[in-house]
């Protein structure tokens, strides 16, 4: 049978349906990986085949999962040569539960080391390609994630967003990324970036797909204090109802943005007006705001987060670090230094709140709000040098969104000029996933999201 293409959904039910093995899927999806990870460099371990008597909800379904996620008896190495040999003795909780479901962990994906980065080339063991131009950058953090499940060598993967890293590669590859709630999904056992943002969410090929997986991973963690004790809703369930919404538009998250997402944008907006959804401009405070908030406080997090990483307890010692590392933990300690917390730190937690609170009054007026994902689509491999903070300039549009802890969902609406995916995000008000995939199922189920998925599955058969 050809599976090429198959949601998770469909997957599983030709599974429980006896259709095809549990074994078929998995000899499947590794042949495909065997087949294009030379050129595409998605998968950094493979795993091996278990789990197969478990009949939970994602029975003998694979699941690609980044790298920095611990796997226990699986090496996990956060794409850097300070953890190249490194056997986790544990599973992160996303782990656990994914295959409490019945996944099978197909193997782990690249990532910017450390997730310090915005195209996947910060990784000690070479840059993803995006599926879509092989000379361009599938975006990052979690770009081999985004690869994995673009050129469909995983039905699903799971990556880690501090700021953009999953629906901004998502975006660039062709894919769709949730990023749920900060504290929706437990981050225990995720090797931290900034702890404040980190959050773990799904990449699938259909809203679907993100639905039922953040069903499976949402909840309270005894293992991690951050994790809400807010209800997990039936996601999917909630997606399918048919529902209307005041939609959002800011000026200032279209402005410098590039024409040809622009015009996506303002189609998607045409096309969902004509469903019965209602917009209504919103004024929020300037996404560039956000890069001097993110980067004080992301790099001081960082600098916090990796001094556990001395050649004792984990493996190789602080030499190893890229050079992307050692510069964000010089300018976290900068910031958290003695005379300069006060001018840097402090004065970046009031912007934050600014933020924080610049959301909640749009949310009084509007249900989502729907914006661009990236001010421009896949940038070719290298470029990343000509930009000073890369990776804030490129996620300028998904900051404000993380530092104020809200969830959204990437999707994409065409193709630019250069036959390149363009994605859109919906962003929703605290704990209210079941708003955002409401609504991007309804375009769904309308637009197809304009083949995109379709099309760039053609590229890899």
């Amino acid at each position: 049978m050809n599976l090429i293409g198959k949601s998770v959904t469909e997957l599983r039910n030709l599974i429980k349906s006896k259709k095809v093995s549990k074994g078929e899927v998995w000899d499947f999806f590794v042949k495909r990986v065997e087949k294009y990870n030379k050129k595409l460099n998605a998968f950094l371990t493979i795993g091996e085949i278990k789990n197969l008597d478990n009949d939970g909800e994602l029975a003998g379904v694979p699941v690609a999962i980044k790298d920095n996620f611990c796997t226990k008896g699986l090496r996990t190495t956060a794409s850097s040569k300070v953890l190249d040999n490194f056997i986790p003795p544990y599973s992160a909780t996303v782990v656990k539960k994914l295959e409490g479901a019945g996944s099978v962990i197909l193997g782990k994906t690249n990532m910017d080391a450390w997730a310090h980065g915005s195209s996947t080339e910060t990784s000690a063991y070479g840059s993803s390609k995006n599926p879509w131009d092989l000379s361009r950058t599938p975006g990052g953090s979690s770009g081999g994630s985004a690869v994995a499940v673009s050129a469909y060598l995983s039905p699903y993967a799971i990556g880690s967003e501090t700021a953009g890293s999953i629906k901004q590669p998502a975006a660039w590859s062709g894919v769709i990324g949730l990023k749920p709630t900060y504290g929706r999904v437990s981050r225990y056992g995720l090797i931290s970036m900034a702890s404040s943002t980190d959050c773990p969410g799904p990449l699938t090929v259909s809203v679907e797909d993100a639905a039922l997986i953040l069903k499976v991973l949402a909840g309270k963690d005894e293992f991690d204090a951050t994790t809400s004790q807010v209800e997990v809703k039936d996601y999917p369930k909630l997606m399918k109802e048919k529902r209307k919404f005041t939609i959002g538009i800011s000026d200032e998250f279209l402005a410098g943005v590039d024409e040809d997402i622009k015009k996506a944008f303002f189609k998607v907006k045409s096309d969902l007006e004509k469903m019965g959804h209602r917009f209504k401009k919103v004024s929020l405070l300037s996404p560039e705001y956000s890069i001097s908030v993110y980067t004080i406080l992301q790099r001081a997090e960082v600098a916090s987060n990796l001094s556990r990483f001395d050649g004792v307890r984990y493996g190789n010692t602080r030499e190893f670090f890229g050079e992307e590392a050692k510069r964000r933990v010089m300018l976290g300690n900068y910031v958290l230094s003695y005379g300069y917390y006060d001018a840097y730190y402090k004065k970046a937690q009031k912007v934050r709140t600014l933020i924080v609170d610049d959301f909640k009054r749009a949310f009084k007026d509007v249900d989502l709000i729907l914006t661009p994902t990236t001010p421009m689509t896949a940038l070719k491999l290298g470029e990343w040098e000509k930009y000073p903070f890369f990776g804030e300039k490129m996620d300028v549009l998904n900051e404000p969104i993380a530092i104020a802890g809200l969830p959204a969902i990437d999707f994409p609406v065409g193709l630019d000029r250069k036959g390149l995916p363009i994605g859109l995000q919906l962003t929703g008000n605290y704990f209210k996933e079941d708003e955002v995939l409401n609504a991007a199922y309804q375009l769904e189920k309308e637009t197809e999201f304009y083949q995109v998925i379709k099309k760039g599955f053609k590229k890899w058969r």
